[in-house]
C-alpha cells in the first residue's frame, strides 16, 4: 500500500506512538553512549516502518509516531527491547488521527 508521509494509517496498519522517556539517572552523554552501543539508530525503527513524526519533548524525552503494518508490530517491540532499554524508559500508545474529526466539528460550528 502506498501512502504519503503523515497520511492516516491504511487498512491493516496502525499508528503507534512510542514515548522514549529519558532515564533521569543518566545525562545525555550516558544515554547516547548506551544507544550507540546497542545500535539504536540502526535498529529503530525497523527498515520499512514509516516515521510519521519524531519530536523531542523537553524534560521528558522523545515522542515518535510510527505507521506500522499490524503484522510487523512485534518487530517494533523487539527493536525497542534490543536497543532502547537502558537509555530510555518506554511507553506505547495505539494512536489515531483526530484532526479530520476536529476539522469536521469546527466546520459544523461555523
Amino acid at each position: 500500500m502506498t501512502s504519503e508521509v503523515g497520511a492516516p494509517a491504511g487498512e491493516g496498519e496502525i499508528l503507534l506512538t512510542v514515548m522514549l522517556k529519558h532515564q533521569k539517572d543518566k545525562n545525555l552523554a550516558e544515554i547516547n553512549a548506551r544507544l550507540d552501543a546497542a545500535g539504536f539508530w540502526k535498529k529503530f525503527p525497523p527498515e520499512g516502518i514509516e516515521v510519521v513524526s519524531w519530536y523531542v519533548m523537553m524534560g521528558i524525552g522523545q515522542v515518535v509516531t510510527l505507521k506500522v503494518p499490524g503484522h510487523r508490530l512485534r518487530e517494533v517491540n523487539l527493536a525497542i527491547e534490543q536497543s532502547a532499554w537502558g537509555g530510555f524508559d518506554t511507553e506505547f500508545y495505539p494512536t489515531y488521527d483526530f484532526r479530520p474529526v476536529w476539522e469536521g466539528i469546527k466546520a459544523k460550528q461555523g
